[in-house]
């Protein structure tokens, strides 16, 4: 299988004392996203699962994305992707898909690119991986759960694949 991780876009600010898991993406936010999308997209990849956290700036971007990949299957919600789940809980969670060759989860950071060193070194913080919003990390999951880096590509890489 192939994992392609995707931090979510651009979101608003969290008001203070408000709910973190509401913040939306930004009307910029969504805008990126969906030049994003089109960037994606010509990459020529069809997900068999799109999977996404629970907040709603990462469910939001996956919606973006599976539209504009005019991909017949709906995000799924995946609980473990939301913020602050470990990342040896988020792999658990990822076994059911390991039989599909095409699968993107869409979350949040430091979760992602803790997920991305602990597959592609075996430690949650064995490799410092930068993932900002939008960007996104191709890695190819062996039957043991160890990954090789396919490719990983910034928001900006991803717009200007559209052209």
């Amino acid at each position: 299988m192939i994992l392609y991780i995707l931090r979510h876009g651009i979101a608003e600010d969290a008001p203070p004392g408000g709910d973190d898991g509401a913040r939306k993406l930004t009307p910029k936010g969504r805008d990126k996203m969906k030049v994003e999308a089109a960037g994606i997209k010509r990459l020529q990849i069809h997900f068999d699962a799109i999977l996404t956290s629970p907040l709603a700036r990462a469910a939001e971007t996956a919606e973006i994305v599976a539209s504009g990949l005019g991909n017949s299957n709906a995000p799924q919600v995946m609980p473990a992707l939301a913020t602050g789940v470990p990342p040896t809980e988020v792999v658990q969670a990822l076994r059911p898909f390991a039989k599909h060759n095409h699968v993107m989860a869409v979350g949040h950071e430091p979760q992602l690119s803790s997920l991305a060193s602990l597959l592609l070194t075996g430690s949650a913080d064995g490799l410092h991986v930068d993932l900002k919003k939008g960007g996104m990390i191709a890695i190819e999951v062996g039957q043991r759960g160890n990954g090789e880096l396919r490719f990983m590509l910034s928001a900006r890489q991803l717009r200007r694949l559209r052209k």
